[in-house]
């Protein structure tokens, strides 16, 4: 009996993926643990492996096609003794949403993504000259939203020489036509409208539109509900550097060859010390409760080509600064390949984003739920200060600002957190203890 070969889920939040390579092609006999494929998921490409041994008798998704959904049947194997040739699936694969090559004449792996429908019906269908669909603005906006296709109401509109406007597109039935927003679905109450050009003023043949890859889809639709959902409020401190950065030199001189700790190696493990040091600021908002978690998982972004990961350093606070070293470079240097695995970038508890090492002086994250902080790091700068005696003299002072859930961490919890966070930077021996 024919074996069907599925679309896993590679995380437990997967819904979807790109099937990006196949290391296998019909007629090919594969044991069970032999890697078939290559999926792209929208923060990592990882490798799948055969669970059955047998025959590949037919590849029903081409390389590079994306939207494939979990579940979907993507091969099929015949087992020993079965005539390949006479072997189909037990059921189609559901159609992705972007299309794929067909299986009888196949282009190559670099083709498929072209033919995904990414870009903006509005752009493509009003067409110019002749073609041109004469709508207004407003009148484009609402049939998005709708899901109206206004082909279907070329040159009857209501307005000169038959313009369609509003009240034609408020008439008429939606379409199939989905919503352009760029990865994130337009709300029935028209709060996020949809991200599109207007070809009258951007002509199509004036810019390069390069379709959204599952990361970017994915971060504008996961930032756009956070700014929207999640009531942030910012809390902002001068942090001296001063004392870290000697502990550091002292700590580089005696670690072992090849260990080399940063500050922001630094600033994670005071950041975990500090959530254990204020255990109500370790939580996340949940529509059942607060959740408060029990180890600091301390989540670092990461800019990789086409976006931005956050691996992840699980209970921080029972590191040394040695090992979260290790760790991190480890992980972001997997993270540029998009070679993690799911569980090294989800689970964290708080976020750090630093753009210290860009200049960047001061700036406020957008919170990565269900995460109730996220803490962003600027620069360190040598500036004049005022000494506990009076005196003026230099110091080294960095500007953080902490993005707080109001849901579940109130001003004077954020408060006193950075209290902390503080405390075991300006006193870094105080990690120790």
């Amino acid at each position: 009996m024919s074996i069907n070969i599925t679309m896993p889920a590679l995380s437990p939040t997967m819904e979807e993926g790109t099937l990006a390579k196949w290391n296998v092609k019909p007629g090919d006999t594969v044991e069970a643990g032999d890697v078939i494929a290559e999926i792209e998921t929208d923060k990592a490409t990882m490798e799948v492996e055969a669970v059955d041994e047998g025959t590949v008798a037919q590849i029903l998704v081409q390389e590079g096609t994306e939207g494939v959904k979990v579940n979907a049947v993507i091969a099929v194997l015949a087992e020993e003794g079965e005539d390949a040739s006479a072997v189909s699936a037990d059921a189609p694969a559901p159609a992705p949403e972007a299309p794929a090559a067909p299986a009888a004449t196949p282009e190559p792996a670099k083709e498929a993504p072209k033919q995904v429908a990414s870009t903006p019906v509005q752009i493509t269908a009003l067409g110019s000259g002749d073609d041109r669909i004469k709508a207004s603005p407003l009148a484009r906006r609402i049939a998005a939203l709708k899901g109206i296709d206004l082909t279907a109401l070329k040159g009857k509109g209501s307005g000169p020489h038959g313009r369609i406007v509003k009240k034609d597109v408020e008439n008429a039935q939606p379409g199939a036509m989905a919503p352009a927003s760029g990865g994130v679905p337009a709300s029935p109450d028209g709060l996020i409208l949809p991200q599109v050009l207007d070809d009258r003023v951007y002509a199509p043949d004036t810019y390069r539109l390069e379709p959204l890859d599952g990361m970017r889809k994915t971060v504008a639709r996961r930032l756009t509900q956070s700014f929207m959902q999640v009531p942030h409020f910012p809390l902002n401190v001068d942090i001296a550097l001063d004392k870290l950065l000697a502990a550091r030199k002292g700590i580089n001189e005696a670690a072992p060859e090849g260990v080399k700790v940063s500050v922001n190696d630094m600033l994670i493990k005071a950041s975990a010390m500090a959530l254990m040091a204020e255990p109500d600021c370790n939580a996340s908002f949940t529509d059942n409760g607060i959740a408060y978690h029990n180890g600091a998982h301390i989540s670092v972004a990461v800019a990789i080509d086409g976006g931005l990961i956050t691996p992840v350093i699980r209970d921080a606070e029972k590191k040394g600064l040695a090992e979260i070293s290790i760790e991190m470079k480890d992980l972001a240097s997997r993270a540029r390949e998009r070679k993690l695995k799911p569980q090294e970038y989800m689970g964290g508890t708080f976020s750090i984003s630093n753009l210290g090492m860009f200049g960047i002086k001061s700036f406020a994250s957008i919170i990565n739920p269900p995460e109730g902080m996220i803490m962003s790091v600027g620069a360190g700068e040598k500036q004049p200060v005022v000494g506990a005696n009076g005196e003026l003299t230099g110091a080294t002072l960095m500007g953080v600002t902490l993005t707080c859930d109001h849901r579940v961490i109130g001003g004077a919890e954020g408060a006193r957190w950075l209290q902390a966070f503080k405390r075991y930077v300006e006193t870094p021996e105080s990690m120790l203890l």
